[in-house]
């Protein structure tokens, strides 16, 4: 019984407890996948736009009481997403980046009112192909020898992309697939092409523009790739690999009869074909000069080791061997080039008369008086000789003595010849006027008689030297001639014979040019904007001094894709082709669907050998709509190239201002300099809408002004037409005009107007009475009127109308 009793009393106080107890609300755990529960293994992709709907919170109270949700983040840390309290539907809010941030940490609670259950979630974000290849370590420049070998590894680039999976996945291109260069689609090796070589000579620098592609992703809901490029400048670095190059062929020397062995004939010049570390230069003698020429080895001097009259050959055909010697010291490189020398007689032999017996400088012939007219002396058997050669073996003939009698024949004679003398006047062979007729013979070329001597003289003879005897012109031992400095030169001969009797001539000489100089581009990496249909220029400088060293031909060595551009060879203009009308049109074909684009363009000269060099183009593509929606844009876009030519435009539209303000004030000046007297001043006032006339008050301003105009005394008085006027009237204060008559009132229905009329005349003031003071001038509106009229009278500034 009493047991039973405290069973009872057990199971009431259980009752009672239970029903004062209530329970914690929780979660829904639905699973991964779920966007509903408690974000248990939640993820959301980094792409997912600011404002979506992005997961639900739910949950329940085993009472059924009303819950509410919420979440909170780390204060240090961003509050990416927000929760409905009531529905739990979670909005994202702040932009997601899985590069910088790839989980969130919240903490998501729910509660009954009473109770608060919370818990620490983490929200995964997943990747988007949102990040383009980025090159590392730029920028790429490299030192490549020209005797690279075929296949040769040349460089590495690299790119990174910050994205996983397919997007983050880096494939390397060339943009031109017609370079000697390739690519390793997935390391990123740059090597030279099997069959492909480098040239120094032909082209110092290359530039290749390397593309880094990701593998391609979701982004948005779309599939995108992203591409980014580069550029890798090849320096060629010069190898001895050319052969030597003579200058100034073809040679030609000339050796003269009083030339002195071991003086120089000429000189020849050579170079290392391979201009970027030349190699020493060594010359020889091959063959040709039988001993009669030597040269120095590291000058070119060719000198002549005999005297002229031991030379056995009029010309000698030399061989000149230049050598370049390594910097080990052993013979490289060699080429070979022909010089001729000429063996120059001078006029230094006279005539030589000879007889039977030799050489005779008398001859006698007895004949009888007046001979036949034309007879020949038979009994002469005389022969003339001149030994030099050419042009200087020429002389003539003549007899000196009495005149008319004989005749010589022949009288010009080259190199030899027989003489024959003739009876030209019988007459005058008489024996009672002469019994001995004596004559001589006379070459007049010879002797001091034709003895030249030659001198140079002028602004222009400083470089050069001329043989006094023969005439010949030659160069100065150091000088140095440039035809790029100076092409031409002159000065003056004076050819000047015993007797002192002399002719002058001018003499000019042109230096020949030889291609020492490649071309020139302004800037190595140049950029243009290109409008659509009209064409952009480049331009290099060759600096040689004529032509066909110093023209200049264009072409793009390196363009991918390679057909969209043409370039005139002559002017180096670039357009785009004729089937690329639009941006449209060249968005389809660039891979980044962009237009600026990059060139390698080539100038080379026509000189032989030939010369060229390279530069980078980069050219930003815009059309004409884009310049017409602001005049502004326009010319700033059309003066990028040239940033001068704003400033010029600036300058100029600042000029124009300053000119123009200029003329305006001196044509102001001059008017009132001109206009120098006092004029009647005229004060008009703008008419405007009154009330009805009040008649006190004008009466009120008639007593006023009568009352101020008692301290003035009316005088008409002409103008001074003098402004320089030194009489003692000159001196005094300038008169103010008398004050205008009371207007007349005339009552009007409408709205009335007023006006102040002209004031004009002169103002005294009375000798017996000081100067009003401004305190008794009356009302304000005298004394304003007073002061300003005695104010631009002291100025002695007139104004024709003045507007108040």
């Amino acid at each position: 019984m009493r047991r039973g009793r405290w069973a009872a009393l057990a199971l009431g106080l259980l009752r009672l407890c239970l029903a004062q107890a209530n329970f914690a609300p929780h979660f829904f755990d639905n699973g991964v996948g779920s966007t509903n529960g408690n974000m248990a293994l939640f993820s959301l992709p980094e792409d997912t736009p600011v404002g979506s709907h992005v997961y639900t919170l739910n949950g329940t109270d085993p009472e059924g009481d009303p819950i509410s949700y919420h979440i909170s983040f780390d204060p240090s840390t961003r509050s990416v997403f927000s929760v409905d309290p009531t529905f739990g539907n979670i909005t994202l809010v702040e932009e997601l980046d899985r590069e910088r941030e790839d989980e969130i940490e919240a903490i998501i609670s729910i509660s009954d009112g009473l109770n608060l259950v919370a818990e620490k979630v983490v929200i995964l974000v997943t990747d988007a192909n949102d990040e383009a290849p980025r090159f590392i370590q730029e920028p790429y420049v490299v030192l490549v020898p020209e005797d690279i070998p075929a296949g040769s590894i040349i460089f590495k680039v690299h790119a990174v992309d910050r994205d996983t999976g397919s997007g983050g996945s880096v494939t390397y291109f060339l943009q031109n697939l017609h370079s000697p260069f390739a690519v390793d689609r997935h390391s990123g090796v740059l090597r030279l092409q099997a069959g492909a070589t480098l040239d120094y000579e032909r082209s110092r620098t290359h530039y290749i523009t390397v593309v880094a592609k990701d593998g391609g992703g979701r982004l948005h809901g779309a599939d995108v790739v992203f591409s980014a490029t580069t550029t890798v400048t090849v320096n060629v670095e010069d190898v001895q690999d050319m052969a030597p190059v003579f200058v100034g062929t073809p040679y030609y020397g000339y050796v003269y009869e009083d030339t002195l062995p071991g003086s120089e004939v000429l000189k020849v010049v050579a170079m290392d074909g391979d201009r970027g570390k030349p190699n020493r230069i060594l010359y020889s003698l091959v063959n040709g000069s039988d001993g009669a020429f030597e040269i120095n080895e590291t000058s070119g001097a060719i000198s002549i080791t005999q005297s002229p009259a031991q030379l056995q050959r009029e010309v000698y055909e030399l061989h000149v061997q230049v050598t370049e010697m390594s910097p080990a010291g052993s013979p490289a490189a060699q080429a070979t080039v022909p010089v001729t020398i000429r063996i120059v007689d001078l006029n230094n032999h006279p005539p030589t008369f000879y007889g039977e017996s030799g050489p005779q400088n008398r001859f006698e012939l007895s004949m009888n008086e007046h001979p036949p007219q034309g007879e020949i002396l038979r009994g002469l058997k005389i022969t003339v000789n001149d030994s030099d050669q050419g042009a200087n073996a020429k002389f003539n003939l003549q007899l000196v003595g009495p005149r008319g009698i004989f005749r010589v024949v022949p009288q010009t004679v080259l190199n030899e010849a027989q003489v024959t003398i003739i009876v030209e006047n019988s007459a005058a062979i008489d024996f009672e006027k002469s019994k001995v007729l004596t004559f001589k013979a006379v070459d007049p070329d010879t002797g001091p008689w034709g003895e030249v001597k030659y001198s140079i003289y002028g602004t222009g003879a400083d470089l050069f030297l001329i043989h006094p005897s023969t005439g010949l012109i030659y160069t100065q031992p150091w000088a140095s001639l440039d035809a790029e400095a100076t092409a031409r030169y002159n000065f003056y001969v004076k050819a000047e014979d015993m007797e002192g009797k002399y002719s002058i001539a001018e003499v000019f000489i042109t230096l020949l040019d030889v291609n020492d100089h490649p071309p020139q581009f302004g800037k190595s990496i140049q950029k243009k904007t290109m409008v659509l249909g009209t064409p952009v220029k480049i331009e290099a400088i060759d600096e040689d001094a004529e032509e066909p060293n110093n023209l200049v031909d264009y072409s793009i060595t390196y363009a991918e894709p390679a057909n969209v551009f043409d370039i005139n060879s002559h002017t180096g203009e670039i357009w785009l082709k004729n089937s690329i009308r639009s941006l449209d049109a060249l968005h389809n074909i660039t891979p980044g669907r962009d237009c600026l684009w990059s060139l390698e363009v080539q100038a080379k000269d026509r000189g032989s050998p030939s010369f060229s060099t390279t530069a980078l183009l980069k050219i930003d593509i815009t059309d004409a709509e884009t310049l017409s929606r602001s005049p502004m844009a326009a010319f700033l876009i059309q003066t990028k190239d040239n940033p001068m030519k704003a400033v010029g435009v600036l300058a100029g539209t600042m000029a124009t201002v300053v000119a123009i303000t200029v003329l305006i004030s001196t044509a102001t000046f001059w008017r009132n300099k001109k206009s120098n007297k006092v004029l009647p001043v005229r004060r008009v006032l703008r008419k405007r809408p009154s009330p009805a006339p009040r008649t006190i008050r004008i009466e009120w301003l008639k007593s006023k002004s009568a009352k101020a105009s008692t301290k003035f005394m009316l005088k008409e008085k002409p103008p001074n037409e003098n402004c320089n006027n030194n009489s003692p009237e000159s001196s005094l204060l300038p008169r103010a005009p008398a004050l205008p008559p009371p207007p007349s009132v005339a009552p009007s229905t409408g709205a009335a107007q007023w006006t102040v009329p002209t004031v004009s005349g002169s103002l005294t003031p009375q000798p017996t009475q000081p100067p009003p003071k401004p305190k008794t001038m009356g009302s304000p509106v005298q004394s304003t009127l007073i002061s300003e009229l005695k104010q631009k009278f002291e100025k002695k500034s007139v104004h024709n109308k003045a507007y108040f």
